[in-house]
């Protein structure tokens, strides 16, 4: 692997675990056996780190809610975009977890984030343009984008909320598991506009999230 690559996966590791603000370059340089003057060859700032980050998470994330061009949308195909939204905050949590920090300190980050924003709804908007056209839910324009955004605002500040509000509790690590119940809110946000086999099968898949909601 790159030395390259490698800082961006130590970084991105220490971030998660200890929080943005308590890594700094020469920690990530030590826990990786390098030079300060390696990392600064390859980046010259943690910012320009964090920024690659991010330019990785925006590619995943708009990956992940790609709709198949062949064939339509599928039931399978709409747990795959929950498990995919639940992949992407895990792996890059300290991004949700820190974001008003991390906005506030880079002008660069803030721009790109917003450019972000618009192009990850326009793509949940097809998403669920498909799902409408597969009839696995009924919903007006209106109430899709209003959808859109209710589940953009649980996705993104999710993790920020567990961390912040006291609900699970005053000492609470992020976990998995409570990042799976936010998928389970998004979940219910877009019950009452289920048709078909959506509908039928929204029982089974709300089991599949119930123990990490039934946690609080």
């Amino acid at each position: 692997m790159k030395t390259r690559d490698r800082i961006l996966l130590k970084s991105l590791e220490l971030f998660n675990e200890q929080g943005e603000r308590s890594v700094t370059t020469n920690h990530i340089a030590s826990s990786l056996n390098i030079s300060p003057g390696n990392l600064y060859y390859h980046f010259r700032s943690k910012e320009d780190i964090i920024y690659e980050i991010f330019l990785r998470y925006e590619a995943s994330m708009v990956s992940a809610l790609s709709v198949p061009d062949d064939r339509a949308v599928t039931y399978m195909d709409k747990i795959g975009y929950f498990e995919a939204i639940f992949r992407q905050l895990w792996e890059y949590r300290f991004l949700h977890r820190d974001l008003a920090h991390l906005l506030e300190e880079s002008p660069r980050l803030r721009d790109s984030y917003r450019q972000f924003a618009r192009k990850v709804m326009a793509q949940a908007y097809l998403v669920y343009d498909a799902l409408r056209t597969a009839q696995l839910i009924r919903a007006s324009e209106q109430d899709v984008r209003s959808m859109i955004i209710n589940i953009w605002i649980v996705t993104t500040s999710w993790a920020s909320f567990v961390m912040s509000s006291g609900f699970f509790g005053a000492e609470v690590v992020l976990s998995q598991q409570l990042l799976r119940r936010g998928i389970y809110q998004i979940i219910c946000l877009e019950a009452p506009y289920l048709q078909g086999e959506a509908l039928e099968k929204l029982p089974v898949l709300l089991a599949e999230y119930k123990q990490a909601a039934e946690m609080v």
